[in-house]
């Protein structure tokens, strides 16, 4: 994957290129201290993944994101934990606080390796059918048959959607609207921009995140209030 850095800290952006240097899935064509100059390499050079700052001082990094027109991967990469919930108003595929521990870089990575391959399989439009315990989805030119008890949570990526499920990812053109109006809303609660949720497996739920199995997924500002409301307040033992 090509990709470029843009932090305004010099001591950043040679830790990250350091690590990546030992990342072979990973090209890093360049690195910048300011987005201005890096809007300009963007649209003139193929870039697959961004690790983008957030707090810098020309322009910040949530509002450079929000500007793209060509969106390629992003990946935030910031001090400040606060701003986790607002990367993934704007797409980010994920979010990593400094100190960058090698591991968690390895695993965005992966994530956005995942991605791309499910793009390369040339994923087709749409549900195609929906029943009472199913829903077959079209994708690589084949009808996938998935059963909603085994969906895990449903992940919106751009003009797509991914599926996850226990043993598998699916990947289909749709916007993640489309594909929630179809779900039962009794199973399947939307908690941000680009996330829908199975209920049947949350394990926990804080005020921002909530958990399914070994899955930390963000909840929305503008949904938090709807999901607390219909999903977790109701279900709580009282003393």
């Amino acid at each position: 994957m090509k990709c470029i850095i843009i932090d305004d800290e010099p001591l950043a952006r040679e830790g990250l290129a350091n690590m990546l240097a030992g990342i072979s899935s990973v090209e890093l064509m360049d690195s910048f201290s300011n987005p201005i100059d890096a809007n300009y390499y963007l649209q003139n050079n193929t870039v697959e993944l961004l690790f983008l700052d957030i707090e810098m001082a020309s322009l910040n990094g949530l509002d450079f994101a929000r500007s793209l027109v060509y969106k390629p991967l992003i990946i935030f990469i910031t001090a400040y934990p606060q701003y986790a919930l607002e990367s993934f108003e704007v797409d980010a595929l994920d979010y990593l606080v400094k100190p960058v521990r090698i591991e968690r870089l390895l695993k965005a990575i992966n994530k956005a390796e995942n991605y791309i391959s499910l793009l390369q399989k040339n994923a087709d439009e749409g549900i195609a059918i929906v029943e009472n315990n199913y829903v077959f989805i079209k994708a690589d030119r084949k009808f996938v048959k998935i059963f909603f008890k085994d969906i895990l949570y449903i992940e919106g990526l751009k003009d797509y959607v991914i599926i996850h499920t226990d043993g598998k990812k699916v990947l289909t053109a749709m916007n993640i609207k489309t594909i929630f109006y179809k779900l039962p809303i009794k199973n399947f609660a939307r908690v941000s921009k680009s996330y829908i949720i199975n209920t049947d497996h949350i394990s926990a739920v804080d005020t921002n995140m909530v958990y399914l199995k070994d899955e930390e997924i963000p909840i929305g500002n503008n949904f938090k209030e709807t999901f607390f409301t219909h999903y977790v307040d109701g279900k709580i033992i009282k003393k």
